[in-house]
């Protein structure tokens, strides 16, 4: 398996541009994923730095309902009309944050009302392929994270707590074991895993990548909304009861986040950054 960062919200180099968003290429059994499209274009343009070619693709995948994972696929969909985009059936729904005040955080209407027909909607477990699937969530009461978080969905003139309906899990069964791919992880890590162990019993897993959703913010100053508690039962987790190996992590977990898991896990995470190259 390979894994190039196509964008992410820092850059390894300066020819490199970065946004607020994600993007993994995904190399696998010969074949290409695509997960995510940041927020714009700037995703397409490093692909073209880095001498990547992102023709050929075997499928799309959006993570979840939000701009900065599916702003980019308006031009991407523009250059490529024939390829299909896996996401969950909630995914054009109005989704919103009320942090500074209620506004609009959803899929770009532009591409909704250009690009539907390429989209493949999905409302439970999908097999992609031998070993790759689509998880979504089923924990229940994610709607009080929700609430938390700032996050919400629109129904009718109605705000209700964003219970991640619209997000989704994908996850290759490797040689190594299983390799989680959640990229904003909404939900929380601890419920992703136990997701994906319920849905693929009896396998052990070996990595997880995407953003933690840890990181709030007061004005201009950044913060992890996690405590210091809650930090240490995710990593003992993590490390003890998972045997997790690798966590890559960046975009939505935030520096103080991520200087507290590294604490306790050590070389286990990695810091996502635009142009990384990953393999397995």
């Amino acid at each position: 398996m390979k894994i190039a960062v196509l964008i992410e919200n820092t850059s390894a180099a300066p020819e490199l541009k970065c946004e607020h968003g994600l993007s993994f290429l995904i190399e696998y059994n010969d074949k290409k994923y695509l997960l995510d499209a940041g927020s714009s274009s700037a995703f397409l343009d490093n692909a073209k730095t880095l001498g990547t070619s992102l023709d050929n693709m075997e499928c799309c995948i959006l993570s979840h309902g939000h701009y900065d994972h599916s702003g980019g696929f308006y031009e991407y969909l523009n250059q490529n009309k024939n390829v299909q985009v896996y996401a969950m059936e909630s995914v054009t729904g109005s989704y919103h944050s009320s942090k500074g005040g209620m506004h609009e955080i959803g899929i770009p209407k532009p591409i909704l009302d250009k690009h539907l027909d390429h989209f493949k909607f999905i409302n439970g477990v999908c097999a992609l392929d031998d070993g790759i699937y689509l998880i979504p969530h089923g924990a229940t009461g994610l709607d009080a994270i929700g609430k938390k978080a700032g996050l919400f969905k629109k129904c009718g003139e109605e705000y209700l707590p964003d219970d991640f309906a619209h997000e989704l899990s994908l996850v290759f069964d490797t040689d190594k074991g299983l390799v989680i791919f959640n990229s904003c992880s909404h939900a929380g890590i601890m419920n992703i895993i136990n997701e994906v162990t319920a849905a693929l019993p009896g396998k052990k897993i070996y990595a997880f990548l995407g953003g933690l959703h840890m990181e709030g913010k007061d004005g201009t100053r950044c913060f992890c909304t996690f405590n210091k508690a809650e930090i240490e039962e995710i990593a003992d987790v993590l490390k003890n009861d998972v045997g997790l190996q690798r966590l890559y992590t960046g975009h939505c977990t935030g520096e103080d986040g991520f200087k507290l898991l590294q604490k306790y896990l050590g070389n286990k995470i990695i810091k996502l950054t635009t142009g990384m190259r990953i393999e397995f």
